[in-house]
This record gives structure tokens, C-alpha cells and sequence, in this order.
């Protein structure tokens, strides 16, 4: 019985396995065959990134080895650093060196070529005129009316024409040498030798505490007051005095840069004040800062006034008032241009109603100027010419000295 059933299993496993391959192979036959299809790559796999730790964190780079040659001892080092300073000096700008005016003894001696050469047709002209064999009326009418042209003034010239008469009658020959020394003389005498031509600028030490002295530079617009300024302080500072400035011109932008420049070329410091600010203020502060300091001179540079507008002189005039709360002023020079001859004169009348003028400078002298202002403004405001200008050259401002000066006329 077992063996019957054995053989049955067999004979029905042996049906279905055949009953499986003839499916399987109809499938096959009735499967259509496969198109061609297209090859995708895959990117190649990266490789997994180092595990990092902050943002910041990198592959370590390989350690760098030095020879021995390579290695920096402290001592050289030292030395490199002493060497890399030495270089950043030599790159940084340098300060600038302090410039050393000319002593202003003999400076009008010097600069007396270049006046002769601007105002040789008077002292020519004048000894050419004295040389002639016969003066007569036309003779003398000429000598008068070269003073005038020199702008001499009308009555120095009349005086002048007086003594020179009477002296040539007495006189009797007239060698090129005598006249030149009798003409010398009587100029000399109409300058006026015994004016007192010193400038005060020494610090009151009596006073307690001790004062310096202040100077005020005033005139009208384009007279060069600011470079007058800048040139006087180089004078003071020339005679061993310390100096503070003041720009007290406070309406024209490049006025207190002009005069800071003109200090700090020989170590003289700048008090200003905001553009358009009280002038008043500021000449006030630089003298409170001159008395600080112990300064022997402080130089307030004022704003340039039109004689013609009340309203400015009288703000010259509250300058001086205001300043003089620290004490009396010592100077009030008046700059002007030689050039305007006669019409200076308008402007230095009106100046001296305002403030008590003590000296006068004249500046371009060197020019078209006619020599004889100096003798004119003298006699018109009955103060001294202190200092003349004969260039633009930064020591060209020199202390007046009659004779020097009457030398340079006459050539």
C-alpha cells in the first residue's frame, strides 16, 4: 500500500513540474524584447566629510619644520625690531624745523639796494635839478613839483624848497658832493630823526602777574595786514621775543590759517576763534592766554576795516576796549600801502579818530610807491613810520631809520 502511494506523489510532482516549464516558455515567446536603454551614471560618491568640530575647525595643516639657520635667537630679534623702527621713522613725515629769521638789526642797510633801485628818480632827479649852473624860478619850480610827484606833501614841500634856497645862496659852490650832503641833511631833517621809533613789546614784569605786551595791527582790506602780521611776529621772535598770536580777523576764512602758518614757522602759537565769531573774544582770549604762558608780546591781528563804514570802526574800537580789560595797549600800528600814496592818508585820519595809532608800517614800498609818504603820513598824524615792507620775501619787513632810508634816495 505504502509502495502505491509513493508512486503517486512522484507521478503528480512529475506533472506539475512539466506542466511549469511549457508556461515559462510560452511567456517567453509571447514577452516582447527589451529596447536599448539609455545608461544613467551616478555621480561618484564623495567621500564622507572629516568630522569637524565648530565652525571654524579645519584639517590640521602639516606642522612646518625649520632648520637650525631658520631659527630667530632673541637677540636677533631684538635687533630686527630696532631695525623695522628705525625704517618706520624714516616713512613717518618729519616735523618741520623752525625756521630762524634774519636778525632785524641792518636789515634796511641790506634790503637799501632794492629801495634805491624803486626810488632813485627822486634823489636823481633832485641832484641833477641842484647841479644845474643857474637856478632860476623854473629851476626851483621843477624841484618843487618833483616833491610833489614823489608825494612829499604840499607843505614839507614848501619848506623843504625854503632852506634848500637859502643854504645853496650861502652855500656858494655847489660840488656834486656838497649838494649831496645838504640835500641828505635837510631830508633827514623833514623825516624827522628824533620821533621815537621803538617798538614796545617787552612783557610788564613790574605788574603783577606779569602782563605781556600787546600789539594790535590794524587797516583797511588789501593793505596785506595778515602777511604784515606773520612778517612782524618773525621780527620779534629775529629780536629774541616769545609771541603769541591772535587772529582776530575773524570774517575771512583763510586769515587765521594764513597767520597759524606764519607762527608755527617760528614757534609763535595761534588763539582763534569760530569763523564769523566776536574779533573782541578772541583778542581777549589771546591775551589771557599770552599772560598764561608768560609770552613777552602778544600780536592780535584785527578784521580789515572800510574807513568809509561806522559801523566796523566802531567794532575796532570794542576790540581795543576789550582787550584793554587785561591793561593798556602798547601798540596800534597802522598798515598801509605805500602804493595809494596822498589816499592812505584819508584812511590813516580816519583810523586815528578810532584808535590811538602809534606807529604806522608801510608796506610795498619796493614798488610804484613814491618815497615821500613817509614824510607826508608823519606829518598828517604826527606819528612815527616804525617799520616799512620792501618785498614779499618772508624778512623783507624792516625796522625805519631815517638815514638809511634817505641814503637809499639819493642812490
Amino acid at each position: 500500500m505504502e509502495t502505491v502511494i509513493l508512486a503517486v506523489v512522484i507521478a503528480v510532482v512529475a506533472v506539475v513540474a512539466a506542466t511549469g516549464l511549457v508556461v515559462t516558455g510560452r511567456r517567453r515567446k509571447q514577452l516582447p524584447a527589451p529596447e536599448a536603454q539609455p545608461q544613467i551614471t551616478k555621480p561618484a560618491a564623495e567621500p564622507k566629510a572629516e568630522p569637524q568640530v565648530g565652525e571654524d575647525a579645519a584639517v590640521s595643516a602639516p606642522e612646518e619644520r625649520r632648520t637650525v639657520e631658520e631659527v630667530i635667537l632673541p637677540a636677533q630679534a631684538e635687533a630686527q625690531a630696532e631695525t623695522a623702527e628705525a625704517e618706520t621713522a624714516e616713512a613717518a613725515p618729519a616735523e618741520p624745523e623752525l625756521e630762524v629769521p634774519e636778525p632785524t638789526a641792518g636789515r634796511l642797510v641790506r634790503l637799501r639796494s632794492r629801495l634805491a633801485r624803486s626810488q632813485n628818480t627822486l634823489g636823481k632827479g633832485l641832484l641833477s635839478l641842484l647841479s644845474r649852473d643857474r637856478l632860476d624860478e623854473d629851476t626851483w619850480e621843477e624841484i618843487e613839483e618833483l616833491l610833489l610827484t614823489a608825494d612829499v606833501g604840499v607843505t614839507p614841500t614848501q619848506e623843504l624848497v625854503e632852506r634848500l634856497r637859502t643854504r645853496v645862496k650861502v652855500l656858494g659852490t655847489r660840488s656834486p658832493e656838497e649838494l649831496r650832503g645838504l640835500l641828505r641833511e635837510e631830508l633827514v631833517a623833514l623825516i624827522d630823526p628824533e620821533l621815537d621809533r621803538t617798538l614796545h613789546v617787552s612783557r610788564h614784569d613790574e605788574e603783577t602777574p606779569a602782563r605781556p605786551a600787546v600789539l594790535l595791527v590794524v587797516g583797511v582790506n588789501g593793505v596785506g595786514k595778515t602777511t604784515t602780521s606773520g612778517k612782524l611776529a618773525r621780527v620779534l621772535v629775529a629780536d629774541g621775543h616769545t609771541v603769541v598770536l591772535g587772529a582776530a580777523d575773524t570774517f575771512r576764512a583763510a586769515a587765521a590759517d594764513q597767520l597759524q602758518t606764519w607762527g608755527e614757522r617760528v614757534g609763535a602759537r595761534t588763539v582763534r576763534g569760530p569763523e564769523a565769531g566776536d574779533p573782541a573774544s578772541v583778542a581777549f582770549d589771546a591775551v589771557k592766554e599770552g599772560i598764561a604762558e608768560g609770552a613777552d608780546t602778544v600780536l592780535v591781528d584785527t578784521a580789515g576795516r572800510l574807513h568809509t563804514k561806522t559801523g566796523l570802526m566802531d567794532e575796532l574800537g570794542k576790540v581795543k576796549r576789550v582787550v584793554e580789560k587785561h591793561g593798556p595797549v602798547d601798540e596800534v600800528l597802522l598798515v598801509l600801502d605805500a602804493t595809494t600814496g596822498q589816499n592812505g592818508l584819508v584812511q590813516a585820519k580816519v583810523f586815528a579818530e578810532v584808535v590811538d595809532i602809534t606807529g604806522i608800517v608801510l608796506t610795498k614800498l619796493d614798488g610804484t610807491a613814491k618815497g615821500g609818504i613817509v614824510i607826508s603820513v608823519q606829518r598828517q598824524l604826527g606819528v612815527p613810520v616804525k617799520l616799512i615792507g620792501l618785498g614779499e620775501g618772508a624778512d623783507d619787513l624792516a625796522p625805519f631809520e631815517p638815514g638809511a632810508f634817505v641814503d637809499a634816495l639819493l642812490g
